[in-house]
């Protein structure tokens, strides 16, 4: 494999042959000549081969002698002249010089990859001679199979170990498929392949160790601000932690439309007729709404998931972090409180025995109104005790039974009458009355002193001496606001109206939110207060829910609230309306649509609240001037329908619609402007009184 280079050595046998035409070729043959001697005879061939041979084994090595030119021709022509063999001699030396420039020294970089290949020495020196041969030639096919041998090798040994760990993990992951297997071959159920199937959600923890929008409380405040917060961020993920087994629902109902209900599962169906026919459930949403809370971070659009029965006991606001009462503890990015409250009791219940709170129901849940509609049934007198809006409705509301089933009802409360703290004297007055007509033995200026057990029944002992004996109580006096987190937490407590202190926006701390209940806020046309009615509960958690969200909004909203007692009387009001305040009162003869129940079969909805669209008139229509003058009602009149104006500093603060419906926009105006009116019968104008 040996090449001639330029320099002279030592001839050999059968380093060249002369051409017939006087030309010559080196001891092997060109790519680039035309191959004659390929028609040499076989004995000319071999010893072409050996003389390839020696010179590449003997001494045909760099340096080593001149070439050795055979003299005589081939192919049977004959010439010894001296012409031809000097001829013979200047070709054989140009074709070498010419091989020569064609030659190249194995650079550095070559040696060093050598080097790096741990290649021995003795075939590196050999790979340099090989390279030094004509390009195309035989030494550059060596590198060329030294370089894909090695490659073939490297990617042996990656293949091998590839294959290797793929078979680690593919044991590892049958050993694992094999005990779920086992297990759920050992299971009650039997190993069913739908018992399988859910094996990989299973694995998530119950609880989501983090969430990024925290709702602590499962009622209408915390719906209101996840379904905000959804509206505003459609992947959102919010959990709800509540203490009520149940889903979020609506409140009002429970003391209102499902006590008129003729369905005798009511206390399971939980669907009731509004007054205008239609049916619906209390839940806002059925269950398939929500995501389980142990997928609620691995569903792909977010969701809202309800931890029900659950109570956050400590939280953590340096930390952002809760722990519910089973020692689970969750972090979140935001959290909004909303807590609610409690409903009151009695001193003088807290101060009787077991056998007194066993026959003591707090009306505040489903639950308790499922208790209560049980206990109607089966006793033969239940008293209410509290004459403000839960308890007039519930008192209206048993009042019905007692006509049918033969139940006593009896109301007590310290007030005049029904309502006394929020309607004047005459409206209250009038409205003892309705609740009478319903049924209802209304003893007002009754104050508790003790309860006991005598007998089988109840023993009430008024303070005035009277007494009264029933079978069961139901406390209806008010509701106390949920702060316990405010000492893990640190939170600031209003100590006039109770209730977590927040800003205009709602915000207790830069990442905390108030709302519902459980919220003391600053009005800005009112001051601070704290609202307990399902419209504040829905326009809070909503607005909460917003600026969760960045909105940065103030709460502007002056919410309304509305008590019905039964389908033909009821009343919706704004703002402050306190019975101690100057009251001027409006009225007219009301018509058969001057009702609760015309009210909702115009609007369609029996939760009668301005909250689901915070209309306001921006235009307050008037009425004509030809339209008569209202008057205010003297004692005994009917009230048919009204409006009733609370004043502080000559300026409206608070509205009283009595059976007028649908007519809130223009009263949260009026509060709204904060002007001073020099005559309110011509303001009552602006609602339309005289309407037929």
């Amino acid at each position: 494999m040996g090449v001639e280079s330029s320099r002279r050595r030592r001839p050999g046998p059968e380093a060249d042959e002369r051409l017939p035409g006087g030309g010559c070729v080196t001891g092997r043959r060109r790519r680039s000549g035309r191959n004659m001697a390929a028609a040499a005879p076989p004995q000319r061939r071999r010893r072409r081969r050996a003389g390839a041979r020696e010179g590449v084994g003997g001494r045909g090595q760099w340096g080593a002698g001149r070439p050795r030119v055979r003299r005589g021709g081939g192919g049977g022509r004959s010439g010894s002249g001296r012409g031809e063999a000097g001829g013979a001699m200047l070709c054989c030396r140009l074709a070498a010089l010419g091989a020569r420039r064609r030659l190249r020294p194995l650079g550095p970089a070559a040696g060093n990859l050598l080097q790096r290949w741990n290649v021995p020495i003795g075939l590196q020196m050999s790979r340099q001679v090989a390279s030094s041969d004509v390009p195309g030639g035989k030494g550059s096919s060596s590198v060329f199979a030294l370089i894909m041998g090695l490659s073939t090798l490297g990617a042996g040994v990656y293949v091998y170990k590839t294959l290797r760990e793929n078979k680690e993990r593919f044991t590892s992951r049958v050993t694992t498929i094999t005990a779920r297997s086992q297990e759920n071959a050992s299971s009650p159920s039997g190993g069913k392949l739908s018992n399988m199937l859910p094996a990989a959600p299973e694995a998530h923890p119950e609880v989501p160790s983090h969430v990024p929008f925290l709702l602590i409380g499962g009622g209408t405040a915390a719906f209101a601000a996840a379904r905000s917060i959804r509206a505003r961020d459609p992947g959102a993920r919010v959990l709800i932690v509540s203490e009520d087994p149940a889903l979020p629902y609506m409140r009002p109902p429970l003391s209102k439309e499902l006590w008129f209900s003729d369905d005798p599962n009511v206390t399971e169906t939980l669907r009731f007729k509004q007054w205008n026919g239609k049916e619906r459930s209390i839940y806002f949403q059925p269950p398939s709404f929500y995501v389980p809370a142990r997928d609620l971070p691995f569903v792909e659009n977010g969701g809202v998931a309800v931890l029900c029965g659950k109570k956050v006991v400590h939280m953590d606001v340096r930390g952002n972090m809760v722990k519910l009462s089973d020692g689970t503890q969750i972090s979140y990015d935001k959290c909004l409180i909303a807590t609610g409250g409690s409903p009151r009791n009695l001193p003088a219940i807290e101060r009787a025995g077991k056998d007194v709170q066993q026959r003591l129901t707090l009306f505040r849940k489903v639950e308790d109104f499922k208790s209560l509609e049980k206990i109607s049934r089966q006793v033969k007198s239940i008293t209410v005790i509290g004459g403000g809006f839960l308890g007039s409705e519930l008192a209206c509301a048993l009042g019905r039974r007692a006509r049918t089933r033969g139940l006593e009802v009896i109301q007590l409360f310290p007030e005049n009458g029904n309502m006394g703290k929020v309607l004047p004297e005459y409206l209250s007055n009038w409205t003892t009355e309705k609740v009478r007509r319903e049924g209802v033995n209304v003893m007002p200026n009754a104050v508790v002193k003790s309860v006991s057990v005598s007998g089988n029944r109840l023993m009430i002992k008024l303070k005035d001496g009277r007494k009264v004996e029933t079978d069961h109580i139901v406390a209806a006096v008010g509701l106390e606001p949920n702060v316990e987190l405010a000492k893990s937490a640190g939170l600031e407590v209003d100590s006039d109206f109770g209730g977590f202190r927040v800003n205009a926006e709602l915000q207790a701390r830069s990442n905390i939110w108030v709302a519902g209940d459980a919220a003391c806020f600053y009005d800005i046309k009112l001051g601070r207060r704290r609202v307990e009615h399902h419209d504040h509960a829905v326009v809070s958690g909503r607005l909460a829910g917003e600026n969760m969200t960045g909105a940065a909004k103030p709460y502007w909203h002056q919410s309304m609230f509305w008590s019905d007692l039964g389908p033909d009387v009821g009343y919706e009001a704004i703002g402050l309306v306190d019975s101690t305040l100057p009251t001027v009162g409006v009225f007219a003869k009301a018509t058969a649509k001057d009702t609760p129940k015309s009210a909702t079969e115009q609007s369609g909805t029996g939760i009668r609240s301005e909250s689901e669209t915070e209309a306001e008139a921006s235009e307050v229509p008037t009425s004509p001037s030809a339209s008569p003058m209202p008057h205010v009602p003297k004692q005994g009149e009917d009230y048919g329908k009204g409006v009733v104006f609370y004043l502080r500093d000559k300026v409206v603060v608070g509205i009283v619609l009595w059976n007028i419906f649908n007519r809130m926009p223009i009263a949260r105006k009026i509060i709204k402007d904060g002007e001073e009116h020099a005559d309110l019968n011509e303001v009552a104008k602006l609602f339309n009184i005289h309407e037929d």
